[in-house]
C-alpha cells in the first residue's frame, strides 16, 4: 500500500490494515499479509474507496508514475469515486458565502447545513 503511494507512512498503511480499511480478495488484511500479483484489493484511505488488481510488486517506493504501474483499478471503482467526487463538489457550490470569509458562527452553521439531511415531507 505504501510503496504503491494509497497511504502517505508504512505507519499509516499498517494502522489501516489493523482497522480492517484494507481486504485482499474480500477478507480482511493484516498488515504482514502477503500479496501477490493478481490479488484483489479493496482500500478504504482518505482519497476515497478503490478497488484495484495488483499487477507487480515493489520493496522500495519509487516515482509516483512507477506506482501507478503497480496495480490497475477497476471501472467501477473509478466511477463510483468519480461520482463521490462529483457529489461533494455539488455539495460545496450549494453553501456560498456574502463575505470572503465566513465568521464562526455562519460556517459552523454551513457545516451543520451539509451534515443533516433534508426533512422529508416537511415545509415551512
Amino acid at each position: 500500500m505504501w510503496a504503491a503511494r494509497f497511504f502517505k507512512s508504512r505507519s499509516l498503511a499498517s494502522k489501516a490494515a489493523e482497522l480492517g480499511r484494507i481486504e485482499v480478495n474480500g477478507l480482511r488484511a493484516r498488515p504482514a499479509r502477503n500479496i501477490v500479483p493478481g490479488d484483489t484489493l479493496t482500500i478504504r484511505c482518505p482519497a476515497g474507496v478503490f478497488t484495484v488488481v495488483v499487477e507487480g510488486l515493489n520493496l522500495q517506493r519509487g516515482p509516483a508514475a512507477e506506482a501507478q504501474q503497480l496495480y490497475i483499478e477497476t471501472v467501477a471503482s473509478r466511477e463510483a469515486r468519480e461520482r463521490e467526487q462529483a457529489e461533494r463538489r455539488r455539495a460545496r457550490a450549494l453553501v456560498k458565502f456574502d463575505r470572503e470569509r465566513p465568521d464562526r458562527r455562519t460556517r459552523r452553521s454551513a457545516i451543520r447545513a451539509r451534515r443533516e439531511p433534508p426533512a422529508s415531507g416537511e415545509e415551512d
